[in-house]
């Protein structure tokens, strides 16, 4: 059944469905031709929604108790964990669900790289995932100053003050964040507006990246265009939704993992210090999932420099449709591209190793290594693989490999010619 064909069955709904399709919109939705060989890389995007989703309830509840004041917020904190029913439930479930919810999106990026879900005619629903990855992160440092704690403090002090490095503008920015000359109560007013606002902002992106997800179709892991849909598609209900579901269980249950038994175990414990401007602490560190972004920072010893470098670190995702020269989407069939994919995992993941190390000694030469081979893997590698790498064959359609239980393309095809 396609949306076209839906009738609705009493008058009632077709009174409600002339005037709001919502009816319509569900149909479509459980019939949504799907590509009939999507792994488990693709569960992720529903894992994401419900991170959101837990992410907005939770902070609604945990905002009815918290105290925006710079003299009460830890102690608001410590009464949500001691005197609010299930309060520390529901603090540990917001705290780790952040780490969930970046895990998660992750994966969910580096699964795109892996089989070029960022290429024609996907650039947008691209460009809408970095926006949201980019709101995520604010959304992340702002939620990480509230409880006021000593990190809290100091990163909130570290990281405002690297606008101060931007010629002519910056000094007026720092202030402008701090609602002050330094960070105080009017900082933390400002970040609990904002920490609450920007996970609304983010739902409303999620529903512009479906959409635009919705009119290409998704990528596959072979990385080619559907040519037959009643042949190479499912309907998204019942195939896919039971695939996302036991997804989203083995999640949940890795989840429930950290909140009842490790539940400070990604965080810092300097935290649960109360904020004091006069005591620095010794290693001032953010969340695990920024430290990629803080080694770029500080591997540069100009601060304007490493403030310009950590911001191209990002922002050269938005343009990575444009530097990837290759035709074909999916590394599967690119053996020189697929080795230079997973050095750059393995470089991310070291960067994220060295940002929780001191910027001294060998921790800033890898630091530094670290970041060249990033950019130099989008500026360089990329496009020179795309235009010198040999691909192998690629299947005549999603069907072949999947009916030959992932069979090489030229053995698919002659299996495909007997039958």
């Amino acid at each position: 059944m396609s949306d076209q064909e839906y009738i609705p069955k009493s008058k009632a709904a077709k009174w409600f469905n002339d005037r709001l399709p919502l009816l319509t919109l569900g149909a479509h939705l459980t019939d949504y031709p799907t590509p009939k060989n999507l792994n488990y890389w693709w569960t992720f995007g529903g894992i994401l929604t419900f991170c959101l989703i837990t992410q907005i309830v939770t902070g609604i509840v945990l905002a009815m108790h918290y105290v925006a004041h710079a003299d009460l917020a830890f102690g608001s904190v410590e009464h949500i964990m001691r005197n609010v029913n299930y309060g520390w439930l529901i603090r540990y479930i917001h705290s780790n669900g952040a780490s969930m919810f970046f895990l998660a999106v992750y994966i969910h990026i580096f699964r795109s790289l892996f089989y070029g879900s960022y290429k024609s005619p996907r650039e947008i629903i691209w460009i809408l995932g970095l926006m949201i990855y980019l709101l995520m992160m604010a959304a992340a440092f702002l939620g990480y100053v509230l409880p006021w704690g000593q990190m809290s403090f100091w990163g909130a002090t570290v990281i405002t003050n690297l606008f101060s490095a931007i010629p002519l503008v910056g000094e007026s920015i720092t202030t402008w964040l701090w609602g002050a000359y330094s960070v105080d109560n009017p900082t933390l007013n400002r970040f609990f507006s904002l920490h609450y606002l920007f996970p609304f902002l983010i739902l409303g992106l999620v529903v512009l990246h479906i959409w635009a997800l919705h009119i290409p179709g998704n990528n596959n892991p072979v990385g080619i265009d559907i040519k037959k849909p009643s042949k190479d598609t499912v309907p998204f209900h019942p195939y896919i939704t039971i695939k996302d579901a036991f997804a989203l269980l083995v999640f949940m249950i890795i989840f429930a993992g950290f909140v009842f038994f490790t539940p400070n175990v990604l965080g810092h414990s300097d935290n649960y210090i109360p904020a004091n401007p006069l005591v620095t602490p010794a290693h001032i560190v953010p969340e695990w999932y920024l430290l990629p972004f803080y080694a770029i920072l500080r591997s540069v010893p100009d601060k304007l420099g490493g403030v310009i470098l950590m911001f191209s670190a990002i922002f050269i995702l938005f343009v990575l449709p444009w530097l990837d020269t290759s035709k074909v989407r999916s590394a599967v069939f690119r053996p020189l591209y697929r080795q230079f994919f997973w050095i750059l995992v393995i470089d991310v993941l070291m960067l994220g190793y060295v940002g929780a190390m001191p910027a001294e000694g060998v921790y800033l030469v890898l630091a530094r290594v670290g970041t060249i081979y990033y950019f130099l893997h989008f500026i360089v590698i990329l496009p020179v693989v795309g235009l010198l790498e040999k691909t192998d064959p690629i299947p005549m359609s999603i069907s072949e490999p999947v009916m030959t239980g992932g069979a090489e393309p030229s053995l698919a095809r002659k299996l495909n010619e007997k039958v």
